[in-house]
């Protein structure tokens, strides 16, 4: 068993980078902090989900946006475009899969 001590780990910079907070051949865990206004572009990737810690943002998966904030889970499949822009202070972890 491992515990992550994700609320040790957050922490905001003014280029967005992802914290890695676990990796192994099979899945990718990294920590979303984005400063309002920041994002991360629509891009194309394996299976991920992400749950939502704190703020808000807008979530795009294909051509399709939506509100998102604290407490939400987003599932997107293998090969859809998604991105994140945050419209608030936005702390979210994913799983990223294949």
């Amino acid at each position: 068993m491992e515990i992550i001590r994700v609320s040790e780990k957050v922490g905001f910079s003014d280029a967005f980078m992802p914290r890695i907070l676990k990796v192994s051949p099979d899945y990718k865990v990294p920590l979303i902090c984005l400063k309002a206004g920041q994002l991360i572009p629509p891009h194309a990737s394996g299976t991920g989900i992400f749950y939502i810690l704190s703020g808000a943002g807008i979530m795009t998966v294909d051509d399709e946006k939506k509100e998102i904030t604290a407490g939400d889970m987003i599932v997107v499949e293998k090969g859809a475009t998604r991105g994140i822009e945050a419209t608030e202070d936005l702390t979210a972890f994913a799983v990223h899969m294949g």
